[in-house]
Parts: structure tokens; sequence; C-alpha cells
């Protein structure tokens, strides 16, 4: 999966985009056949015990990135560039994005996106980087505008579309939106021929993307506009509890579980 299979689904079929931080999650991802594996700065609030994403490093989005690539072979591996990746001084940011791609092995980087990121994703483009913009919710200027939704008022949805529209024009192959009115998604949906990829933002977007600890369980809360699908965390605290219980009990390890070799017994 190339940027360009992707722009070419828009209007046709469901883009399917899901988060992946390690190499056992991107493998199901990928054999379930998700078109996108996006390596999101979410990260910091699922696995790594930041507050919010604001923490998240270049460093650690490469290597998370390397291991989703190496375990991926369909899946378009997209990084999700972490806070003043971007947004300074242009030719680090250009250095940033390109080395998710040449030493991480992405395939394309994502940008939380505003009228500072427009000039830069159409230089990223023009040298090779293929670049998903992200509107509405930007949980990257929390300090900012809080975690509130976005575009609900006229002034601020018609900046969204514009800047959607900015964005498109400067080479983006596909736009995330999250968190905004459906009936605006379904607007700039309309207005682009880039595919839109919606989380929380209703069911006429091209695509849906969901953090995958939500989906399966494994997190603790689960966003509004998000559904759980499984139940991992309830499986894995059974596991570890049983596993706990048969240490303390003496079942395990059992003699199936240990091997004994001739001539040891009188070593001592």
């Amino acid at each position: 999966m190339r940027a360009k299979d992707i722009r070419a689904k828009a209007g046709e079929e469901p883009i399917t985009m899901l988060t992946a931080y390690d190499a056992p999650t991107a493998r199901l991802i990928d054999e379930a056949g998700v078109d996108i594996a996006l390596v999101g700065d979410s990260v910091g609030n699922t696995r790594l015990g930041y507050d919010s994403t604001l923490p998240v490093t270049v460093d650690e989005v490469a290597s998370l990135t390397a291991a989703v690539a190496r375990a991926t072979e369909d899946a378009l591996v997209v990084s999700d560039m972490p806070f003043l990746s971007f947004g300074a001084d242009a030719d680090d940011a250009i250095e940033n994005c390109g080395r998710m791609l040449k030493e991480a092995n992405a395939d394309a980087v994502k940008l939380e996106c505003g009228p500072h990121t427009v000039e830069l994703t159409r230089r990223l483009t023009e040298i090779g980087v293929p670049v998903q913009a992200h509107l509405g919710l930007t949980p990257q200027r929390e300090n900012e505008t809080g975690l509130y939704r976005q575009g609900t008022e006229e002034e601020s949805a018609r900046n969204l579309l514009d800047l959607a529209r900015q964005h498109e024009a400067a080479g983006a192959f596909s736009l995330v939106l999250e968190h905004i009115p459906a009936n605006l998604a379904e607007s700039v949906t309309e207005a682009l021929s880039i595919p839109t990829i919606g989380i929380g933002a209703g069911p006429d977007c091209d695509g849906q993307v969901l953090v995958v600890d939500e989906v399966i369980g494994l997190s603790e809360r689960t966003a509004p506009f998000s559904k759980r699908f499984g139940d991992v965390r309830g499986e894995m605290k059974g596991a570890i509890d049983d596993y706990v219980d048969a240490v303390e009990s003496g079942a395990f390890p059992a003699e199936e579980h240990s091997h004994h070799e001739d001539g040891l017994d009188d070593i001592y």
C-alpha cells in the first residue's frame, strides 16, 4: 500500500486505519487487512505512561515506527510527528519527517495541522515525503485550545474547510478529521478530492480511524466517539491473576514444565 493507493480510495471504498505501537499488534492489523497503521503520538497516553501526547519524542516515534514497519507487509505505515518535531524550524522539521522514511521505514508522516503547516506540507511532498494532514481536535495544541470539539461555530467551520483545501492543494494525500460535527465533516469530504478519515467525525468521511487500545479493550477508558470491540484488558487481568495463584499455590511449574538431566542428582 502506498499513499497514492489511499488517495485513490476517496469516494470508492471505506478506508480503515488503526494505531499500532509494536510489532505484534502491527502484524495482526496487517493480517486483518487494515489499510493504514498509524504510529500515533497517542502512545504517550496509552503505553508510555505520560499524561498527554506532548512529552513523546522523535526518537520514541522513530523506534516504534521501525518496529511496526518490520511487522507490516501491506498496510501503509504512517508516523505521527510529535509535538515540536515540526512548526519551529522548517529545515529541522523536514529532517525529522525524512528520518521516519529513511531510518524507520515509514511510508508517510502525519502532521497536526494549522496555517503553519501548509508550506511545510508543500515542501515535504515536493521532496517525496507523503503527508497526511490532521484537522479538528489537535491534542498537541491542548494547552492553547483545550480538548474540546472543534468547528462548532460558523467561522471556525469555514476556517477548517479553508485549511483542508489549502493542505490538499499543498499535496496532502489524505486528511484526518477529529472530533468535529458530522455535518461539517460531510461538507469537507464533499469539497475535497483526497480522502477524509474521521475519528469522532460521523459516518460520511471516506474512512475511520481509532486508537487500537480502545478497539481491543485494553485501555481503562474509551472516548465517547470510540467503541470497544473486545476485552483484552479483562483477558490479561484474568491470565495474570491465574499465574500469580498458580505460583503461590505451587501448581506452576508442574512436571511437564521442567526437565531433568541424568547424573546431576548428586553433584552436591
